[in-house]
């Protein structure tokens, strides 16, 4: 099965580069993404043109892909959920949840001459970076590629209420299952809430396990392709 690999902010497709020889062994297809604006030094990118690429990318799929989507971009994976509902196999989402319609795409930190560059770890602090070593933290900091504010801002539109028949596999790497149902039954997550097949994965990691914990999370993502 081919896997499309979406990583979040200021991440391009070599943040993939541990995962994907893994995915490869495990008989599937691995297709890491780097996004306009995000790898491809598009600052003007917003995100209709990251939802673009992301659609090219399932519609070249010889038949339905695996759509992942890590943090941020897990909201681009619903996207891809939405507007094909009908060629998208199952949607992963790492340490995300998607924005509901209307809702910016990722509006989260400060932005300095159109782009929203790394915060620097103070945000990130505890659960998220525990796992990650001064080395990891220091080549995460010099490959950071400043997001556009035209994608950070972007608005969220869903439009095909068929998404909530796309199965969805929530991996949870910094928080539990049992804390992501609990956010969901609250009311923190509406699109997760709706979503007709919703299963968890439990990752003993941090925020960013394509860097701490590759093996583990390709093995995941394969089960969850095979089943």
């Amino acid at each position: 099965m081919d896997i499309l690999l979406i990583a979040g902010l200021w991440l391009d497709g070599s943040a993939w580069d541990d995962v994907a020889p893994e995915l490869t062994a495990l008989g599937h297809r691995p297709v890491p993404l780097t996004l306009p604006g995000q790898g491809d030094g598009t600052a003007s990118a917003t995100l209709d043109d990251q939802l673009a690429a992301v659609l090219a990318a399932v519609d070249a799929a010889p038949g339905k892909p695996l759509v992942v989507g890590h943090s941020a971009a897990a909201s681009l994976a619903w996207l891809a959920a939405d507007a094909r509902p009908e060629k998208v196999a199952k949607a992963v989402l790492i340490g995300g949840f998607p924005a509901p319609d209307g809702r910016a795409y990722a509006d989260y930190f400060a932005t300095e001459d159109g782009v929203m560059p790394f915060p620097g770890w103070a945000p990130f602090e505890g659960a998220d970076s525990a796992d990650l070593d001064e080395e990891a933290r220091h080549r995460f900091e010099s490959t950071a590629v400043p997001v556009p504010e035209g994608v950070t801002k972007g608005v969220v539109h869903l439009t095909d209420e068929r998404r909530f028949d796309v199965p969805v596999v929530l991996v949870c790497p910094e928080f539990t299952p049992a804390q992501a149902k609990e956010w969901i039954a609250d009311g923190d997550s509406p699109e997760l809430a709706r979503a007709t097949h919703l299963s968890y994965m439990d990752l003993d990691s941090g925020h960013w396990p394509m860097t701490t914990r590759p093996r583990e999370l390709a093995r995941a993502l394969a089960e969850a392709a095979d089943s």
